[in-house]
């Protein structure tokens, strides 16, 4: 029976991230890159200005433009960069990047309308603090009579938070990574459950939902300000042990981006397997990279509602970056470093993969190299487990109507969740989390269709003002 529901489970998963959402996810951000002018590209550099002068302008909002990018990173840069990247190449090859870029590319422009109609339909609550994200916009950009399909994303984004993305996916890849580097052979153990469990697993379990229940119990405030010292510090770190692998590998990059794009394009698969090995190869990038960075699901707009800003056109520039540095910076990164050692070709699986490229890689001992790895798996995972908890607590004050009392109730349930997350074996959970993350996506991508035409005139508003301050200065 349970072999039975596993399996409905799974072609209900294989459904909602099939063709048909990768395609809507694609459309959606094709749609909005014709009527924004590619905007994405033209104003990368002003976003950038905006990013980096961590402003704080506006009445409303309670973190900075930045702190809301950071609270939305931590919730976006995980395991995806380090393991996601992995699994999309050793089942799709190397050209599974190239289709990760152009998800990238379409889904900024998405990223970039829903955080401005997040800032656009936000409100502020009873006792001052402000929410906003998909459910506000479509009940007050599309009408009242929309508001079921608002409380339809709140209920999938609470059940994505608790049940799969923020707990239990996240507290076991960071178990098993401190597992497999201080206790691969399972020598230490003790049964629990009726079932053996490293000592590692355990201490890590305890001492991570310790961190998590210090910071989560503090709200947003909390969660924004260790997000804001440790996904740059984090992220900083990652990227320049990357680049070493990249830079002690220079002269192999250019064939490996050559690589790249040939079997992105199914050039390199044996006769006759072209388009068989394209189609796989863009499915995987595709699916893999809108997972990664998140653009369309509607979770970043709900941190971004929250920003200190006069203008939503200003935070939708600074928190499209927020794709541009998960996908094209750091799942980039992660990606030539697995292509140029070919880990991915090596019959590996998982974090292993981008554990031997790093092994390969860098000038480092092995054992040096798997430590860096598991650091950086940790603080991502660690973070993302903070941002998620955001999000899901502010889709069930939606749900709940603001009932104060639920929402702190609701903050030890997550804690108890990251508790027995490393001891939870339930195939079942993974994949309903999967497909409760894919089903957020459908009523967003009708929310920004529906409020298009809100979004270009904001943006229009925003980039004549700009104008105005340039010729008067």
């Amino acid at each position: 029976m349970l072999d039975q529901v596993n399996n409905l489970l799974k072609q209900v998963d294989n459904f909602v991230w099939g063709i048909p959402l990768i395609v809507l996810i694609l459309a959606v951000g094709v749609f909005m890159t014709i009527r924004l002018r590619g905007l994405q590209i033209t104003k990368l550099p002003l976003a950038i200005r905006h990013m980096v002068a961590n402003e704080k302008t506006g009445e409303h909002g309670e973190v900075s433009s930045f702190a809301a990018l950071c609270t939305a990173l931590s919730a976006t840069i995980g395991t995806g960069n380090i393991v996601g990247v992995a699994t999309a190449l050793v089942a799709g090859g190397p050209g599974a990047l190239f289709w990760m870029w152009l998800a990238a590319l379409v889904g900024t422009v998405t990223k970039y309308s829903e955080c401005l109609l997040a800032v656009k339909y936000r409100v502020v609550a009873d006792d001052g603090h402000i929410i906003g994200g998909p459910f506000y916009y479509i009940e007050n950009g599309m009408g009242k009579n929309w508001k079921w399909l608002g409380k339809i994303f709140a209920f999938f984004g609470v059940g994505v938070g608790l049940m799969g993305i923020g707990t239990f996916t996240q507290i076991n890849g960071i178990t098993s990574a401190v597992n497999d580097f201080f206790d691969p052979d399972n020598s230490w153990t003790v049964d629990l459950f009726g079932r053996t469990y490293s000592w590692t697993v355990i201490i890590a379990g305890i001492l991570l939902t310790i961190c998590v229940a210090l910071v989560i119990i503090g709200g947003l405030q909390r969660i924004s300000s260790v997000a804001q010292v440790i996904v740059p510090f984090m992220a900083l770190t990652y990227v320049v042990t990357v680049l070493i692998i990249l830079l002690t590998n220079l002269t192999a990059i250019p064939a490996a981006i050559v690589e790249i794009v040939e079997s992105a394009f199914g050039l390199r698969a044996a006769a006759g397997g072209a388009v068989g090995a394209m189609i796989v190869a863009m499915q995987k990038g595709i699916a893999r990279g809108i997972f990664s960075n998140e653009a369309g699901l509607g979770s970043a707009p709900i941190a971004a509602a929250a920003a200190q800003t006069d203008s939503p056109a200003k935070q939708g520039l600074v928190s499209m970056l927020g794709t541009f540095i998960d996908t094209i910076i750091i799942c980039t990164m992660t990606g030539l470093a697995i292509v140029i050692t070919g880990a991915w070709d090596m019959g590996l699986e998982g974090v292993a993969v981008t554990t031997k490229a790093f092994q390969m890689g860098l000038p480092f001992p092995p054992q040096v190299a798997s430590f860096i790895l598991m650091v950086c798996l940790v603080f991502f995972a660690f973070t993302t487990i903070l941002g998620w908890d955001y999000y899901s607590e502010r889709c069930l004050e939606y749900l709940v109507g603001g009932k104060r009392k639920i929402v702190k109730g609701y903050r030890w349930l997550y804690i108890l969740c990251v508790f027995i997350g490393p001891f939870m074996t339930v195939s079942a959970v993974w994949t309903i989390a999967d497909i409760f993350n894919g089903l957020m996506a459908l009523p967003n991508l009708v929310a920004i269709v529906a409020l298009s035409g809100v979004v270009v005139a904001e943006t229009k508003k925003y980039l004549d003002q700009v104008k105005l301050e340039k010729k008067n200065n």
